[in-house]
This record gives C-alpha cells, sequence and structure tokens, in this order.
C-alpha cells in the first residue's frame, strides 16, 4: 500500500561522511530514509540511528556503478517505504591525480562511480516518478547530485576528480531540462572542504593536513558534513519546488559562482 503522508528519500553513499548527515537531516525533516551504501555494515547503523531516534528508515547494499544494482535498490526502497520521492545521488570518489599518472582503469573505475552512477540514478528514480499520479504542475519527484567545489572551478591535482564532477554539472542541466515538464526537478549541490574521511585522505595524498585548507575559505573554517546538508535538504524540500538545472556551491566562500 503506497504511503501517502511520508515522504520517502533515498541517499547513496549514505554510510558515512556527507550522506550521513544528509540521511539524518532529511529523517529530522520527516522523510523516510532509504540508506545506500556499498558498506552494508555501515548503511545498517546509520538506518539503526534514524529509527533509534524515531525516524523510518532501511538500509540497501548498493554499488551505483552497477546499473541493475540501481534499479533494484531504488524499486526495493519504494516496495518497502511506500513510494519514492527524493533521490540524492551523493556517493562519490575524490582521487588525487595528477595528470601523468591518470590510468585508463582509474579512469573507468571513476567515472563509472562518479557520472555513470548518476546516470544509472537518474533512471532509476524516473521510473518510478512515471508511475506517479501529477496534479496540476505540481513537483512529483526531486533528484539532487553531488558535484564539487572542483567541478566549478579546476583544482591542481584532481585531472579526473574535476572532470568527473564537471560532467555531474552537465548531466544535471540537460535531466532538468528533459524531465522538468513532467513535474521533476533536477539540481546539484557543490561542497568545498568538507572534514570527511575521504577529505582527510585526499589531504594526505597531497602532503597537506586539513588545516592547510582553511585560508583558501572565506569564512576562515572547514565545512562539517551538517552544513552540506542543509542545502540538500532545502533542495529536497517543497521550497525549492520553482529551482531546477541549478548547481548550489556550499562551499564557505572558496569561489563566488
Amino acid at each position: 500500500m503506497a504511503n501517502t503522508n511520508t515522504k520517502v528519500a533515498m541517499v547513496t553513499g549514505a554510510g558515512q561522511g556527507i550522506g550521513r548527515a544528509i540521511a539524518l537531516r532529511l529523517a529530522n525533516a520527516g522523510f523516510a530514509v532509504s540508506i545506500a551504501d556499498l558498506n552494508l555494515e555501515n548503511a545498517n547503523n546509520v538506518a539503526a540511528e534514524i529509527e533509534h531516534a524515531g525516524g523510518k528508515a532501511i538500509s540497501v547494499e548498493l554499488n551505483v556503478a552497477d546499473r541493475d544494482e540501481f534499479f533494484k535498490a531504488v524499486q526495493t526502497t519504494a516496495d518497502k517505504l511506500g513510494g519514492f520521492d527524493v533521490l540524492v545521488n551523493n556517493a562519490g570518489l575524490g582521487p588525487v591525480t595528477k595528470i601523468k599518472d591518470v590510468t585508463p582503469e582509474m579512469f573507468t573505475k571513476v567515472m563509472n562511480v562518479n557520472v555513470a552512477g548518476d546516470m544509472w540514478g537518474i533512471q532509476a528514480a524516473l521510473e518510478q516518478f512515471e508511475k506517479k499520479p501529477r496534479q496540476g504542475k505540481e513537483v512529483v519527484g526531486k533528484i539532487i547530485n553531488a558535484t564539487s567545489q572542483a567541478g566549478v572551478r579546476g583544482n591542481k591535482n584532481e585531472l579526473l576528480y574535476s572532470s568527473s564532477k564537471f560532467a555531474v554539472r552537465g548531466l544535471t542541466q540537460v535531466a532538468a531540462r528533459d524531465l522538468a515538464k513532467q513535474g521533476i526537478t533536477v539540481n546539484a549541490y557543490a561542497p568545498g572542504i568538507v572534514d570527511t574521511p575521504m577529505m582527510r585522505k585526499i589531504a594526505v595524498d597531497q602532503g597537506l593536513t586539513m588545516g592547510d585548507y582553511e585560508p583558501l575559505v572565506a569564512l576562515n573554517r572547514l565545512s562539517d558534513p551538517d552544513d552540506v546538508a542543509k542545502v540538500v535538504e532545502f533542495l529536497a524540500s517543497d521550497k525549492s519546488d520553482y529551482i531546477t538545472g541549478q548547481t548550489i556551491l556550499c562551499d564557505g566562500g572558496m569561489q563566488f559562482a
């Protein structure tokens, strides 16, 4: 039976870092949340955290680079939670790569996760959104993609990562145009330096500490995952219903678009 009261959101890469913060914030906002992650143990822990706080959540094991897995995960989410309203394509890889060091294997791995993963997510979400009756010009579904400050400006030693995140901005704009008349919005969020396990690894790979990044940020502090989650919560809410095709920078003023 369809759930007519609670909206349902699925967040990929939600087992830690920014994805976990997004899932917690959406759950607090009243969404039933599907915690999708390659690491099922991490996903289980976040789902349990939400349930313990009085929310509704399930965990789903997902390799976003696998199209069939993505469709299955979205269908499972819709079946178990009684609908499907928001997809947050948050999962991604962030390698540090000098130009001469990029290999075909690295290219394939990163692009399959960061770009193809978003494409499969868009397709899988669309399959669910097209099942929903639309009243007038209402929004029937939202897709929210993770790009990056590095997808707005090319960063040193991030040839592969920046390229993939620029691609996410492009596919966000195309999907927004193609799906607008069906009542589906597609937007992206672009974090800067966020204190997460992935960012700490990037710092180590560049021979830096997290504190070395602070002078790059106008607000003179690094981002907490919840700073990003607040932006995603806005994009998932009805407050953003008239916004589509946009990339919202949430980088503390690393740059101004």
